[in-house]
């Protein structure tokens, strides 16, 4: 099985996810990166730059995000808090539930990503979990 770069935020995003997005071909990519993620449970690479995810943002110009200073930020913080690295190799449910545990559920979330413009979705359902 191969392994894909995920940007350490988006770990955090496909927990979230439903449905809304930048574009209808962004929101098709995400649900089915999110389908295979959670059905093949492979190993991923960690990266701050693009990934599977990334492929149909529109935000996407030449392989750079527009907003790359404010994402690196999402996934150096993602990072930090999980206590892992850019360029580590991991399972990704097991990347999925470090996540969860040292963020989502120690209610950091909005410290991460709280000025995301997707912030007010997962922002809420992170307080009912």
């Amino acid at each position: 099985m191969s392994s894909f770069k995920i940007r350490p935020h988006h770990g955090l995003c496909t927990a979230f996810f439903e449905g809304k997005g930048y574009s209808g071909d962004f929101v098709r990519n995400m649900a089915n990166v999110i389908e295979m993620l959670e059905g093949d449970d492979p190993d991923i690479i960690l990266t701050v730059g693009e990934d599977i995810i990334c492929a149909n943002c529109p935000n996407n110009r030449t392989h750079i995000c527009h907003n790359s200073e404010k994402v690196a930020g999402y996934d150096n913080a993602v990072l930090k808090m999980c206590g892992l690295s850019a360029g580590d190799i991991v399972c990704w449910s097991d990347f999925r539930e470090t996540a969860f545990e040292k963020i989502i559920s120690a209610g950091r979330l909005c410290e991460v990503c709280g000025d995301c413009q997707w912030y007010h979705i997962c922002g809420e359902k992170s307080l009912s979990r």
